[in-house]
């Protein structure tokens, strides 16, 4: 028994990490690095080793044995010998397969493995699976294929528990001539931060980044929302010289990013090009929306922008808040894995379940620096988190028991009484930017109404939205309602107060975004606050378990208040 351990390690590959434990800090931080959180309940965080945190861990250039070590030093009891086999076993898989040109036929690829596992390949390609893809075994560890499935076998060999390393290469895509400016707009310097540049190189498969010099120019960059994820995207396109198309989540962002192209680079403006709703400009270094390239009249046509991705000859490609990939470009990502796949996210968290489908199709993750990590070296604001539990009026209890599913949530989150305490929290923090952010509309109009507040929705068009971010932040404005299109890249660097009113139930990617929010370092160097109000003993109060999860996990603690209300 090792009594300084902060952890009970157990078989099924859950991890409890003792709250009160004075190696909890410690034992979280190295916990993030293989093993994800899935229940924070007071005393016992839980956390689960998967085989996608152990591939991530494994591409990050951790090795089963220092995983291994690692838990081992935090666990309480020795660790289940079952557990250490099954790491050793999911850790070596990363890297057992290979992708590599076929030197004899460029129109097709190898997949090898490596000499001690003589029996995997012959194994595999007789897994019914991966009969549609053309393996045609030429020796016991190496395979060959038609490239065009370079994307689709990936996927699906991942999916059977084999993460293939990718080192066929990339071509490079039409050469486009740029630096980044050594000076901005406003006469500062303009350098890399320390952290943006280690994120350069860890994705450009750079010395000591932890990625292999082979297998570079894929993978994702997690950091948080406010940490400079543009910048980074802006480097790595200085870094590999190219014509570039950028995917990002709304028609606000695609601005956001020309904007940023224009203030930092030297790429003028006519190389520039929005393609969106409104405007269709294919040019050099194109920005443009996923739910434009989704787009189709009717469910059976085809998606007439996806031919984007084949409109100029690319050599990188940049998914911003790649959390929020659609399916349907991730089938024609499929289609593209020769050009280089550059993803950008605050959180590796899908809904959808499909992290192991990023990993395969975009690349592992390559570079993640923790919130709190951030937060200490002042390049994001402190952010104190305060959940207020509201009581339900005794008016709508009975509706509240006797509605079900959906019903039962959406009854919480409207709550009334919510209202009144948004009003005492915006007369408490008066000359502060605030933002009240919500998931239904109604509520939203109701607040926006009794406050004489402006309210921005995804049905206001573009152009009026930006002059109300505009306004709130030059501080005409300094209390702006906001729908969940205010969920994703805007940058309101001022904002200090985010009031969440309600949310899409467990949506831990949404919470992470909301209290994203807020990040950006205050002019003045104060720090911000994250209300988020929950209806107690409801099955809001269960879902906000769950969104905060993720902030959780970056070290973030709620602190928990309680507004009954008379009758309650």
């Amino acid at each position: 028994m090792n009594s300084d351990g902060a952890c009970i390690v157990q078989r099924d590959f859950t991890v409890l990490l003792e709250k009160n434990h004075p190696g909890f800090e410690d034992a979280r931080a190295r916990l993030a690095l293989f093993a994800e959180l899935v229940k924070s309940p007071a005393y016992y965080h839980t956390y689960r080793i998967t085989p996608l945190s152990l591939w991530n861990a494994a591409a990050a250039g951790m090795t089963a044995e220092e995983i291994a070590r690692e838990l081992s030093g935090m666990s309480r009891w020795e660790v289940p010998g079952g557990v250490i086999e099954d790491i050793i076993m999911w850790v070596s898989r990363y890297g057992s397969l290979k992708l590599c040109p076929d030197g004899d036929d460029p129109g097709r690829l190898c997949l090898e493995s490596t000499p001690d596992e003589p029996e995997l390949l012959p194994h595999l390609v007789k897994e019914k699976g991966l009969s549609g893809f053309g393996l045609e075994l030429v020796a016991p560890c190496r395979a060959v294929f038609p490239a065009l499935w370079r994307g689709d076998l990936k996927q699906a060999l991942a999916r059977l528990g084999y993460p293939v390393l990718d080192e066929a290469g990339y071509h490079q895509g039409q050469a486009l001539s740029f630096r980044l400016k050594d000076e901005t707009g406003s006469g500062r310097r303009f350098a890399l931060r320390p952290y943006q540049q280690e994120s350069v190189e860890a994705f450009a498969g750079g010395s000591g980044s932890g990625a292999s010099g082979g297998d570079g120019g894929s993978g994702v960059l997690v950091l948080p929302c406010g940490a400079g994820k543009t910048v980074i995207g802006l480097a790595a396109m200085s870094r590999f010289q190219c014509e570039t198309l950028i995917l990002t989540s709304s028609v606000t962002s695609v601005r956001q990013w020309i904007s940023e192209i224009a203030d930092k680079t030297t790429l003028p403006a006519d190389a520039v090009g929005e393609y969106t709703g409104e405007t269709k400009q294919v040019r050099p270094v194109t920005v443009s929306t996923y739910q434009i390239l989704t787009h189709r009249g009717k469910n059976e046509e085809k998606f007439k922008h996806m031919s984007l991705f084949k409109e100029r000859d690319w050599g990188l490609i940049i998914y911003d808040e790649v959390h929020l990939l659609p399916a349907p470009v991730f089938r024609a990502t499929a289609d593209i894995q020769a050009t280089r796949r550059l993803g950008l996210t605050a959180t590796l968290v899908r809904e959808d379940g499909c992290e192991r489908d990023v990993f395969s199709l975009i690349g592992p993750k390559r570079y993640e620096v923790p919130w709190k990590a951030l937060e200490e070296s002042g390049f994001i604001a402190q952010v104190e988190c305060r959940e207020v539990r509201v009581g339900l009026p005794e008016t709508l209890k009975e509706r509240y028991l006797l509605a079900e599913g959906r019903d039962k949530y959406r009854i919480a989150a409207e709550n009334p009484r919510k209202n009144e305490i948004v009003k005492r929290l915006v007369t408490l923090h008066a000359g502060r930017q605030i933002l009240i952010i919500g998931q239904y509309l109604d509520q939203l109009r109701g607040l926006a109404a009794d406050l004489g507040i402006p309210l921005i929705t995804g049905s206001m068009p573009q152009a009026e939205r930006e002059q109300w971010f505009a306004k709130f932040r030059s501080g005409a404005v300094p209390v702006l309602a906001v729908s969940k299109v205010a969920n994703f890249a805007v940058d309101l660097p001022d904002a200090s107060v985010a009031i969440q009113i309600s949310g899409s139930f467990g949506s831990r990617q949404e919470e992470a975004q909301r209290l994203g929010r807020i990040l950006r370092p205050k002019r003045d160097g104060g720090g911000a606050l994250f209300y988020t109000l929950v209806s107690e003993e409801t099955r809001e109060q269960e879902f906000a378990m769950r969104r905060q999860l993720f902030l959780i996990e970056q070290g973030y603690e709620y602190e928990v208040s309680f507004e009954r209300g008379e009758g309650a």
